[in-house]
């Protein structure tokens, strides 16, 4: 429990986010100020938290992996979403790739948010 809370909060704490006005900012968020926070996400806070979430859920309920042991990060400018995994994890890379993407379309649709295929990059990485 306490490793994922562990885990929970460097996932929120990692997430840098770039608006489309071209000016960046960085927020971070840790699970303590997180629900203080929620009213006054940007739409790209709001963008990236849903798509956290949608990811996470896809990824645990298509795989044998769980929850804690993934960390997401990106920004929209470029729209890059990084989605790492403790190094012991086994990983099909092509599979995460596809809920990657399956993910965007369906957050940059109920989001209403216009997406550049060509403008999305996605690493898999292990840590």
């Amino acid at each position: 429990m306490i490793k994922q809370a562990i885990i929970s909060g460097v996932v929120f704490s990692s997430i840098l986010l770039v608006g489309c006005n071209g000016e960046t900012e960085v927020e971070v968020l840790d699970d303590s100020k997180n629900m203080e926070n929620e009213e006054i996400l940007s739409p790209e806070n709001i963008f990236f938290s849903e798509l956290k979430d949608e990811i996470t859920i896809a990824i645990t309920e298509q795989t044998a992996i769980e929850a804690d042991s993934m960390m997401l990060e990106g920004n929209l400018k470029e729209l890059s979403v990084s989605v790492g995994f403790l190094k012991d994890v086994k990983v099909d890379d092509t599979l995460i790739q596809q809920i990657v993407e399956d993910s965007i379309k369906k957050v940059s649709e109920t989001e209403n948010v216009t997406i550049n295929e060509e403008d999305i990059t996605i690493k898999i990485e292990k840590y």
